[in-house]
This record gives C-alpha cells, structure tokens and sequence, in this order.
C-alpha cells in the first residue's frame, strides 16, 4: 500500500560547499516573499539550529528541521507536509554541499532529501574568481544525479558587470540552466560568524536589521517573481510514500494529519492525568539556551504538557513545575550573569535533589555542573553534577551520534539505540562519577568522556548528545511521565 497526498510547492536552496552565501539567500528570499504577502513555511535540512531559528525570524513562524539522519524518511515527508500546509510556498535550506553525506551514497546529503520531497533546488553559486569554471561546476551537479532537478541558479559573490556577463555566458551556452539572480560581494558585518557559521538571532541586536538587509538584497538583485513562478507552475503536488509500521511512535506529528497511517500518536504507555491539574514543564529558555528543535516542543505539547519558559538570566525563582528541560545554547557567554543569579542556581539544586525530573543537552548540561572556567575565572554553575568545565578554541564533539544505553537511567530503556548530533568547544576539567551513572555507551560521536554519555543522578540526565523528538520515539514520552510521577508525588505529599 502506497499514500499520495497532495503537498504545498517548495524549494531547495543548496550550495557548492558550506559557507557559499545560501543562508543568506535563504533569508533573503524568505523575507521578501512573506513582505508580499506570500505565506512561507522555513524549513532547514539536518540538524542546525541557529539557521533554523534565523529562518524562524524570516517566515514570522518555526522552522522546522528535516534530517533522514535523524529521523525515518517518512517521517521526514510527513513533517514537510504537515508543517507546509497553511503556507503557499515552503523554502528548505539545505547545508554543506549539495551531494554531501555521512557516507559515499550520500544518503543523509540536501540532493537526497530533495529527491525525497520531490522538490526542484536552487543552487547557489559562490563566483568568486572564478568565471567559465562555475559552468563546469554547475554541468557536474547536473549530470551527477539527473534525478535531482536543479531548477536555476543564483550566483553570488560576483565582482562587477563583467565577472557577471562572463559567468552568465559560460552557463547560457553550457547548462541550458536559468539564472534567477546575480548578487555582488557583501560585508559579512550584519551576520558575524561564530561556531556553526552564524551568530543565534537572540543574540544579535540587530537581527531585525540584519533580516531586512538580507531583504533587500534578495530584492534587488533576485527574480523573485519569475522564482515563485518557476516553483509554483511546476510543482509536484503529491509525494508517493509507503506508510510506517504500527508501532511506530511520532509524538510531535498531529494525529488527525496521519489518520489511517497506522501511527500511534499518543501511545498506552503515556500516563494520563487523574485530573485537571496541568501537567507543567519549564523550558529555559532565554538568550544563554535557545537550541530547541520546535518538534520537541510539539511532542510535549502533544502529550499533554504545558509548555512555561523559564530564564536563569531573567529571574531568581523557578515556577511550580513538575519537569525542566534544559537544551543547548551558549551559557559561557553568559557565565557571570549565571554565576550572579545564585537564588536561581540553589533553586535548581534543591529541586533536582528533591526528585524533580530535569532533563538538560549540551549547554544545559553545563549549567548542571559545578564550574566553567573562562581565561582563568572560574564561574560557579548549578553544582548539581560533579563536572567542571572549561572552554577550548577548537570543537571537542562535532557532527552526528549514535548511542546505545547501556545502564538503568530515569529516561531510557537498557538496549536502546538513539541517534542524535553534537557540537562543542566546552571539554572537562574534572569529573567525579561511577561508570553506572552514564547511560550512553557512544557507537558514533565523542560524549562526555571515554565514549561515554547521559550522565544521571536522581532524576536529573544530562548529556552531550541533541535528540529530535521524532527520531527518539521514547524521549516525550518518558520525560512525559516522569512529569507525571513527580506531580502525583507532590499531590501524595499534600
């Protein structure tokens, strides 16, 4: 049995390599068709957050990953189809090259999920002194893979009209391909580049600026209109996809969208409330963490949870909730505001002491330990774990993970296999721990040490190691219901 629904049109933008402008670009044309009235769904492929939430600022609505490494492929259709569906056009900005994957087939790569979505890519061009060789390059995409339908092309970083009417020539009479725009060398100041190639929107001051220089160069050197034509007469407006299995588990999907799908959305292992009290989780969230995929939001939401923001930054007391979920971000740039706030660190202590279920990634992780130190200045941190941490000038864990839990934890079944990415510069210093209280035994990534990951104690996890939350099925769930435990233990104790 096969499904065909039908889909809203969309494009890829990809590049030749990382840091070819498309980012930019992708921002730009967001921008610019949302300012005329066109409704834009942003997604980003794989698992960036910072291009994500820049796109999120764009669109004036989330932006969603799509990641087959991560995630099923139908999994993946299934979330470019539910969130593309109140949008006229959705634009998915690919990353690294186009071909580029984990693996020679290039199965995690932008061309696959394009031919995936059965979606044209724009590719964009960095000219840089280059003029007849760009047709080369541009010939060579093309013939790599006829199944990837490379609609146009925008070329970017051009030196002047005759770098331009050079480059233009070489495509016309060699690749038969339109060319939608052509965009000359731009000051990188409106978008400073730091660890994963941009600066998050929170923290730019000038985002709204930024957004709206990127605007206007979409609009002054990009054919808008002959791009949303190209995309819009010649979509195709089905995808052709076989159903997932029965069990499998997708709690951020909207269950009325996969009717007869044969997936559970809500699950009988999921805990439901024995009343009206709201079920409550805190979210820190603030310019310090703000790496948060919108689909683990959802999936929370999904089950029941409300969904409150929390900021270490912000305030010296932590709300009536019966679970926190700490994602990543940059708390070192943030260390003596969050060394300051000590009410807030005791709090989080006594709570996670106390039983309360807190589960942190990444920069959450550090927030959990005893220390970061930054040029020599130790800042005290939460304390709740026995780690300290410094800074390094070069990534200590980069790219995609695989971990098998290997221990009993508050969070995850003995046996399991999860996949998920991580990216740091923070190492330890020191660490204090038995081998049983680190969940994860890593088959692919770094983790805290030793190939080791998911550092427990009570019932508070924390750990290297970004999910998405509809490639590890069991993560709403069980942070679900150990909100639940906690809040029915609190009701035992009134």
């Amino acid at each position: 049995m096969r499904l065909s629904r039908e889909k809203i049109p969309g494009i890829v933008v990809a590049g030749l390599r990382g840091g070819s402008g498309k980012t930019i670009i992708s921002l730009g044309i967001t921008a610019a068709w949302k300012s005329l009235g066109i409704r834009v769904s942003a997604f980003k492929k794989g698992p960036d957050y910072i291009d994500a939430g820049w796109l999120s600022r764009a669109a004036g609505c989330p932006c969603y990953n799509l990641d087959t490494f991560l995630c099923l492929p139908e999994v993946v259709q299934d979330s470019y189809l539910t969130h593309s569906q109140a949008s006229d056009i959705a634009l998915v900005e690919g990353n690294r090259g186009l071909y580029d994957g984990i693996d020679l087939e290039g199965s995690t790569s932008t061309s696959e999920l394009a031919k995936l979505l059965k979606l044209p890519v724009l590719l964009v061009l960095d000219c840089t002194k280059s003029t007849r060789t760009m047709a080369a390059l541009l010939m060579g995409c093309i013939q790599f893979d006829p199944d990837v339908n490379i609609c146009g092309v925008v070329l970017n970083r051009v030196a002047g009209k005759r770098h331009e009417g050079k480059v233009r020539a070489s495509i016309e009479r060699f690749c038969n391909i339109p060319i939608f725009g052509s965009i000359p060398k731009l000051s990188v100041e409106d978008f400073p580049e730091r660890h994963m190639g941009l600066v998050t929107s929170e923290e730019h001051s000038f985002s709204e600026t930024a957004i709206e220089a990127a605007m206007t160069v979409a609009r002054d050197n990009i054919d808008l209109d002959g791009l949303y034509r190209a995309v819009t007469s010649k979509a195709v407006l089905s995808i052709d996809k076989k159903p997932p299995s029965s069990d499998t588990f997708v709690p951020g999907i909207i269950a009325s969208d996969l009717s007869g799908s044969g997936i559970s959305v809500s699950g009988s292992e999921i805990l439901k409330p024995v009343d009206d009290d709201p079920l409550t989780i805190g979210v820190i969230r603030d310019s310090a963490f703000q790496f948060y995929y919108p689909d683990n939001l959802d999936a929370l939401k999904n089950l029941g949870a409300k969904i409150i923001f929390i900021s270490p930054l912000e305030e010296d007391r932590i709300p009536a909730v019966h679970a926190i979920y700490m994602g990543g971000g940059f708390p070192e740039t943030h260390a003596p505001q969050l060394a300051k706030n000590q009410a807030f660190r005791d709090a989080l202590k006594r709570l996670s002491r106390n039983g309360l279920p807190i589960y942190a990634e990444c920069g959450g992780l550090i927030f959990l330990g005893q220390s970061i130190q930054l040029s020599g200045i130790e800042y005290p941190m939460s304390g709740i774990l026995p780690i300290c941490f410094g800074l390094s000038r070069k990534p200590q864990g980069h790219g995609y993970t695989s971990v098998e839990v290997v221990h009993d934890n508050p969070f995850y079944k003995k046996g399991e296999v999860l996949k998920g990415h991580e990216f740091r510069y923070s190492k330890i210093l020191t660490i204090d721990y038995q081998d049983h209280e680190m969940a994860f035994r890593m088959e692919r990534g770094k983790g805290i040490l030793e190939k080791k990951d998911g550092f427990f104690k009570d019932n508070t996890f924390g750990t290297y190691t970004h999910i998405h939350a509809l490639g590890s099925a069991s993560w709403a769930p069980a942070l679900v219901n150990k909100a639940r435990n906690y809040q029915s233990s609190l009701r035992s104790d009134s």
